[in-house]
């Protein structure tokens, strides 16, 4: 397989991933290119090698600046803006799990408190959906602490020793 082929089809898998992760097609293609280009990439460069309008890479660039997984870059000289997306891998895996945290699983507790906390006492009905829906509450509310902790634990200089240790 050839530089471009092997790219392209990167580029075309990684697109198809982040559809089923939730994210738009368009973006996690724009992501795998940031990621594997050695150097910052202007707006016109992501259109062309991605063949979307400007509106598209645009709109898409934004979003991935909102999730803190692709930074603008200024070129002395340049009045163009280029753009990189983060390369510690570490820290994407971090930055990522910390935004669905708080797009998916903080809604989700949300709705999950409020419908489990309604009067249980009226049927049997009632008390089997309160106590299901307060364990769904109770388990997702584990998973998003673990979550928390374990994007903490990056963030602190033992966490980062141990990491580094288990390397």
């Amino acid at each position: 397989m050839e530089f471009k082929e092997a790219k392209n089809k990167f580029i075309q898998s990684w697109g198809a991933l982040g559809s089923q992760w939730g994210i738009n097609k368009t973006m996690a293609q724009i992501h795998a290119l940031l990621m594997i280009a050695p150097e910052p990439l202007s707006m016109e460069d992501i259109m062309a090698e991605l063949l979307i309008s400007r509106g598209n890479a645009s709109m898409n660039l934004r979003a991935l600046m909102d999730w803190g997984i692709v930074y603008k870059e200024y070129k002395s000289g340049e009045r163009k803006e280029f753009f990189t997306a983060e390369k510690n891998l570490d820290e994407l895996a971090v930055k990522i799990a910390q935004e669905r945290s708080k797009r998916e699983i903080k809604p989700a507790l949300k709705v999950l408190k409020d419908v489990s906390s309604i009067d249980a006492s009226k049927s049997i009905e009632t008390r089997h959906f309160v106590e299901q829906t307060g364990k769904l509450y109770d388990f997702v509310l584990k998973a998003d602490n673990m979550l928390d902790k374990v994007t903490e634990f990056k963030d602190n200089w033992l966490g980062r020793l141990v990491l580094k240790i288990m390397k």
